[in-house]
């Protein structure tokens, strides 16, 4: 696996994953935070997905998952996808759109097969990882790029997920974290750090996670896996209710990034069709 041989890719996305986990601790989306003018450009590229979902209505079909109308909303993303992104760069950045493009096809689930997870989550993280090398987005946009950009990234991804009934790619099923995302609940945790009020025991508890849904991430993320699934939560997802045990949110910190380059980054099953080119690169990783 690239972690194995330390590769600048690996290097370069868990240190960006990093740089975002710190600076979104102990802060809420409501706070205040810079948010420059490429967060706002990209948040507008992701609002027009999202219409794009309305122009693309699911299709009556036989299937339970995987409707074949995200086909036809999956082909206008690739052929737009270059135009949309060369807005955020400059004349001299302009070569670097057909890489970045890559990214932002795999962000939201495969073309063939109807289904979406942690593997597309990944690609969207190494096109925003992208960015930052490339200097379009700087390390004062953190922040802004948990609490605001990727926040929309996640709603358009929730409502697609939901619209086409995109089947969760490399579920584990009850023994998962979620069928389809990790990344919220690593940034999510962070931003619970310090909380007074809300502990790792809270997001279990009746209406919680209902109530603090559009101020931390990890909640947003509970809240939709019980909008979604049926039955006591410590059955349909033990691994989370695992989590509600631990003291601290530090701890519950911590332990996500471990279980994430162990589970996501590490397992070729899942980081199997992610891209490779000179923003992130096969080469080894340089050496401080």
């Amino acid at each position: 696996m690239w972690s194995d041989f330390l590769l600048q890719a690996y290097h370069d996305i868990v240190s960006f994953i990093m740089i975002v986990n710190d600076a979104v601790k102990g802060k809420a989306v409501n706070d205040t935070y810079a948010t420059s003018q490429p967060i706002n450009e990209f948040i507008k590229i992701l609002d027009v997905l999202s219409g794009w979902v309305d122009e693309c209505p699911p299709i009556n079909q036989p299937q339970r998952f995987g409707n074949k109308a995200f086909r036809q909303w999956h082909d206008k993303l690739e052929k737009n996808s270059e135009s949309l992104l060369s807005a955020l760069l400059d004349d001299q950045q302009k070569p670097a759109t057909v890489e970045l493009a890559a990214y932002l096809n795999g962000a939201f689930g495969d073309h063939t097969r109807l289904d979406y997870g942690t593997g597309h989550e990944a690609s969207f993280v190494g096109l925003l990882c992208c960015l930052m090398k490339m200097r379009i987005f700087r390390e004062e946009d953190a922040t802004a790029i948990a609490l605001k950009l990727f926040s929309r990234y996640i709603e358009v991804c929730r409502n697609i997920q939901l619209t086409y009934s995109l089947e969760p790619a490399g579920s584990q099923g009850v023994w998962g974290l979620d069928d389809y995302q990790f990344i919220p609940f690593i940034w999510g945790s962070s931003q619970l750090i310090g909380h007074p009020d809300l502990k790792p025991s809270s997001f279990v508890m009746e209406n919680v996670a209902e109530t603090w849904k559009h101020q931390y991430m990890f909640m947003a993320a509970v809240d939709f896996i019980k909008s979604a699934k049926t039955g006591p939560f410590a059955e349909h997802s033990n691994a989370l209710w695992g989590i509600s045990g631990v003291a601290e949110w530090t701890k519950v910190n911590s332990g996500l990034i471990k279980m994430y380059k162990a589970e996501v980054l590490s397992k070729f099953p899942v980081i199997q069709h992610f891209l490779f080119g000179k923003i992130l690169s096969l080469k080894p990783a340089k050496q401080n």
